[in-house]
């Protein structure tokens, strides 16, 4: 695998590298056309990569044009190389057929390359928040273990405070919603994966956050019993009755049998049910309408016939 000539390639990438010194490292880097198989995954990479529709359409514009800006990898002791920025880029080559992928290959550390790795993907049109989650606590990590132990008098929260701080810097979070992100890595997996569905809001989760595993264990069973989610005052709730150590299944349940302002109850129709009625592509809003003129026409109806 020769050298090329990539001055170009590698400016592509300048804004990866947020440091002089980062920017100087980048001078010594090269560039090789690399088989996909030598590239293995970032451990514990936070960021899903999804054989979507936009994979699908990543794929074909690099069937048509190749991929367009190298992806950023760094080598092991063993001769292999991982992948730090690109794993969409190394699916999308497999997927058109590709066997080797243009790559950057840069000397980072291990803390080097999860920085990197975050601030890359955190560029992403659609981060998840599990996925911004996890990426910012691993940053945190590699930020905490580079400064070394706290200086003078402050203490570890207060360490981790000012690294917060850092970690927003540039990334349209504050220093507070970097600390709200981090929280809900310590929600129960299936818990998250309700955040990152929207089925529940980011803040009620974040408060969720701080229940013991065996609560939220309770709460995702009493969720789906009474097919609802807990507001915002309901998880401070919890949250109070937690730290408290009063927090029982009895009470869990107590307070998700509470109404919620505004509440209304709910009924739901499975759309495959209802799908074949209507054109693909028919909004839900549309769907619901037509239903219920379905509804009104049929009441008319019944009306005249028992006349």
């Amino acid at each position: 695998m020769a050298k090329s000539n990539a001055s170009g390639l590698l400016t592509s990438l300048d804004s990866l590298f947020t440091t002089q010194e980062q920017r100087d490292a980048a001078k010594r880097d090269v560039v090789l056309d690399l088989p996909l198989d030598q590239i293995g995954d970032f451990p514990n990479h936070p960021f899903k990569v999804r054989q979507d529709d936009a994979m699908m359409e990543m794929m074909e514009s690099v069937q048509l044009h190749g991929v367009l800006v190298p992806g950023l990898v760094r080598q092991l002791a063993d001769g292999s190389y991982q992948m730090v920025s690109g794993h969409r880029r190394k699916l999308a080559s497999r997927l058109a057929g590709l066997n080797t992928l243009l790559c950057i290959v840069r000397d980072l550390t291990d803390d080097e390359a999860i920085i990197v790795m975050v601030d890359s993907n955190l560029q992403r049109e659609k981060v998840l928040p599990s996925e911004k989650a996890f990426a910012y606590r691993m940053k945190l990590e590699a930020m905490r273990r580079q400064a070394g132990r706290p200086k003078g008098n402050l203490s570890p929260v207060e360490t981790n405070l000012r690294t917060s701080a850092l970690i927003a810097q540039g990334t349209g979070d504050s220093r507070a919603q970097v600390d709200r992100y981090i929280r809900l890595t310590y929600l129960l997996p299936e818990i998250l994966a309700m955040v990152d569905d929207s089925k529940i809001a980011f803040r009620p989760a974040v408060e969720l956050s701080y229940l013991a595993e065996k609560e939220q264990r309770i709460l995702y069973d009493a969720m789906g019993h009474a097919d609802c989610t807990p507001s915002l005052a309901q998880a401070i709730k919890m949250k109070s009755f937690s730290r408290e150590g009063k927090l029982s299944e009895a009470v869990i349940r107590s307070i998700m049998a509470e109404e919620k302002p505004n509440q209304k109850e709910q009924f739901r129709i499975p759309k495959e049910r209802i799908s074949k009625y209507f054109k693909p592509g028919t909004p839900a809003r549309t769907m619901e309408d037509t239903i219920i003129k379905a509804l009104d026409y049929y009441r008319k109806r019944q009306r005249e016939l028992e006349r």
